[in-house]
């Protein structure tokens, strides 16, 4: 009688004694995950653990965790240059007051993060 791991295609190894499945990792990639990435393993640790067990076991998780990621970085730089264009935040404020200019970017930076981490990452 086959187990079920022999009935899915999985094949063992006589190890002295012993029967070692044949497992093999995925491929790895030369993707860093970033800020979003890690917060949204956090996330899904956390607050979603089923989800994040099934990504962990099919070898899904870095996948989800690297497009999430690239996502969430793209996803705020088209949000913070169209919320700079529509107030006005321009070169030209920016060289004749640093400060404001700063002041600016910042609160347009931390707004476009904010909807992204709900959009992208919290989800």
């Amino acid at each position: 009688m086959k187990s079920i791991f022999e009935q899915m295609g999985g094949t063992y190894r006589q190890e002295g004694d012993y029967f070692i499945p044949n497992l093999e990792l995925p491929e790895a990639t030369d993707y860093q995950i970033g800020k979003y990435g890690r917060m949204r393993r956090h996330y899904l640790q956390e607050h979603r653990p089923v989800l994040y067990s099934t990504l962990l076991t099919t070898g899904k998780l870095f996948e989800d965790l690297a497009e999430t990621d690239k996502s969430c970085k793209e996803r705020v730089e088209i949000i913070r240059t169209a919320m700079a264009k529509q107030e006005g935040v321009t070169e030209a404020l920016k060289a004749s007051d640093q400060m404001e200019w700063v002041r600016r970017m910042n609160s347009i930076h931390n707004r476009a993060e904010e909807i992204v981490l709900t959009e992208l990452v919290y989800v």
